[in-house]
């Protein structure tokens, strides 16, 4: 049966409070922290919830990465596009921060930009990294501060430079976290000296073998909240930080999904910070390891049912190619495959000059094919001032249909 975090207890039981964390925190398999929570020593149950997490979200893995791998490398590209679009918009709502998918996608469209003080180019920029298997060290506060300075530091030196921070390596003053309504609940690790000295002290911890190593992405994930080095972008930095560890541990997809299923569970997620932050917990973190995990189950099973769903449609699509309107010409049925494959994967179509590449043809080439393609079947989107194709499939379901 699944443990019931202490501060509940507490208000049902006290004796048995006092005797359950003696339990926990003095079992064989417990594992302790050099940490303090709310004055209290931090120490995590390894519990079979959790690993029943972390089994499920293996299986769903290899069921990912066999699936990714029968698709084509240009879905694939499109897929992840679409992907990373969604998680910056949503990691963005959680912090109330309002962003667009128009927005992220022209900058997505010019990754070399050098106008790094325009809203959410770091943040887009250092996303995009995910897809590339780049290393970025995690040994030191220092490498923190690198994370945030490449994510933020351009932007709010232009917008709001009081929030950048102003210590050796993370904030120099208090910060506190409110509620919607204003109340605090929460306040940062201080002073910096003692910031630098848990962070450095929480990523001893995530890479430490001994424990597995979604255990320890979980429970970074709440030391970072819990310490909140920094006056602005603390939720932000810490979703990229567990999305690149996810990304490096799984298929690299996962990365750009964590922030949905977050959004999506938004009250467990903030509740499960609240009771673990509480001096009454006792510094137990298993609380939110398990609710952590839980979502990255949760993470994982959408993602392979999404990909799953567009991979069969791609499939059905597919087999109805060879008798769509002029498919009798082989370049036309290849144009059909390339927009059916935009259609499902790409955020906006297959833009001209891609299927220039595709084809290796010239631009007016590009455009007498598409000229063999149904006006009412081909959905053209412009997005400054180029235009990008895909499939009507509601036309196509309609056409096949009578």
């Amino acid at each position: 049966m699944k443990k019931m975090p202490l501060k509940k207890l507490f208000h049902i039981d006290r004796e048995a409070y006092k005797s359950e964390y003696e339990k926990r925190f003095n079992d064989d398999d417990t594992v302790h922290l050099d940490i303090e929570i709310s004055g209290n020593a931090a120490f995590l149950c390894q519990t079979k919830e959790m690993f029943g997490s972390i089994i499920s979200i293996e299986r769903t893995n290899t069921k990912i990465v066999n699936m990714c791998s029968v698709l084509p490398e240009r879905a694939l590209i499109q897929y992840r596009t679409r992907c990373l679009t969604d998680e910056i918009v949503l990691t963005n709502n959680i912090e109330g921060v309002q962003s667009t998918r128009k927005e992220i996608n022209e900058i997505l469209s010019d990754l070399s930009t050098k106008d790094r003080k325009k809203r959410f180019v770091g943040l887009v920029k250092k996303y995009a990294t995910l897809s590339q298997n780049e290393e970025i060290p995690l040994r030191t506060g220092r490498d923190i501060r690198k994370i945030y300075d490449d994510i933020f530091y351009d932007e709010i030196s232009a917008t709001d430079p009081s929030n950048l921070p102003d210590g050796t390596v993370f904030r120099k003053n208090n910060v506190n976290v409110y509620s919607p309504t204003q109340k605090v609940i929460h306040t940062g690790v201080h002073p910096e000296s003692e910031i630098i000295s848990i962070m450095d002290k929480s990523l001893n911890f995530l890479a430490n073998a001994d424990c597995d190593i979604l255990i320890r992405i979980a429970v970074f994930h709440y030391l970072f909240g819990y310490i909140h080095p920094f006056y602005d972008g603390n939720g932000r930095t810490d979703r990229f930080i567990s999305s690149y560890l996810l990304s490096k541990e799984l298929n690299s997809l996962i990365g750009y999904h964590i922030s949905y299923t977050i959004k999506e569970n938004i009250n467990k997620y903030y509740n499960a910070f609240d009771t673990c932050n509480h001096p009454l917990n006792k510094g137990d973190l298993t609380p939110f390891a398990e609710m952590f995990l839980s979502l990255v189950d949760i993470s994982m099973k959408q993602l392979y049912d999404e990909i799953k769903n567009k991979l069969d449609k791609f499939n059905f699509y597919g087999d109805l190619c060879p008798k769509l309107p002029n498919a009798d010409h082989k370049d036309i049925e290849r144009l059909y495959y390339v927009l059916i494959q935009a259609a499902l994967f790409s955020e906006n179509g297959i833009s001209q000059k891609e299927l220039e590449s595709f084809f290796n043809v010239s631009y007016s080439s590009v455009r007498n094919k598409l000229s063999s393609i149904p006006a009412d079947l081909l959905i053209k989107n412009t997005r400054e001032r180029h235009a990008y194709y895909m499939l009507d499939l509601d036309k196509v379901d309609i056409m096949f249909s009578k």
